[in-house]
């Protein structure tokens, strides 16, 4: 069995009560997907509806610019759900690609197909509002980043999560993320080590 499929089954039990010996009709359902390195997940247009949980690997989504260029949106690691917000809540075509930035292991399921269970299985819905929850979660607190924070701290908040995700990722990604240039990120770097404050200090 995958080892996703056992953090989500714990999940379901935690937040309903489901035991995992009665978790079958939704993980029939459920397929596991490798990703090599720059393979393209979603594609800007992509109308599919599906969600997955990153077992191994990081994800970036990023739009693609008339100038060539591209910005990147977000980062998904390990542990975290990656899809189209676009496709999964407003039934609309992706903006944005989701591309594999290193070898990607992902347990897969249609959304679609999901919904068709839970007309059975209510008793799984408690799961699925917890997809929902946190994608809605994660893009609120993107936006409440922007408006809030200074890209100094946008970047320490990215460092205190997870400093091992960002020390795999390129800068010019990185700093795409926060809304800098590479250089600027840099200086901000610069700065907090001036400061005392050591990269390592992150998770």
């Amino acid at each position: 069995m995958s080892f996703s499929i056992n953090i989500l089954q714990g999940l379901l039990q935690e937040l309903s009560g489901v035991l995992p010996a009665d978790t079958a009709p939704l993980f029939t359902i459920t397929r596991v997907l490798k990703l090599e390195e720059g393979e393209v997940y979603i594609r800007e247009g992509d109308l599919s509806r599906k969600l997955a949980f990153i077992e191994k690997g990081i994800m970036r989504a990023y739009a693609e610019k008339a100038s060539g260029d591209d910005a990147t949106l977000f980062l998904r690691w390990e542990g975290q759900l990656i899809a189209s917000h676009d496709a999964i809540i407003q039934r609309q075509p992706s903006r944005f690609v989701y591309r594999a930035l290193e070898p990607v292991t992902m347990l897969e399921i249609d959304y679609d197909k999901m919904e068709e269970v839970l007309k059975d299985h209510p008793e799984f819905e408690p799961l699925r509002n917890y997809f929902l929850m946190k994608m809605l979660a994660e893009a609120l607190e993107g936006l409440e980043g922007f408006v809030f924070l200074s890209p100094e701290e946008r970047y320490l908040r990215l460092v205190d999560s997870k400093w091992g995700v960002v020390n795999r990722v390129p800068d010019k990604y990185i700093a795409s993320m926060l809304g800098v240039t590479p250089v600027s990120l840099s200086r901000i770097r610069k700065r907090l080590h001036a400061r005392g404050r050591k990269p390592e200090e992150g998770n």
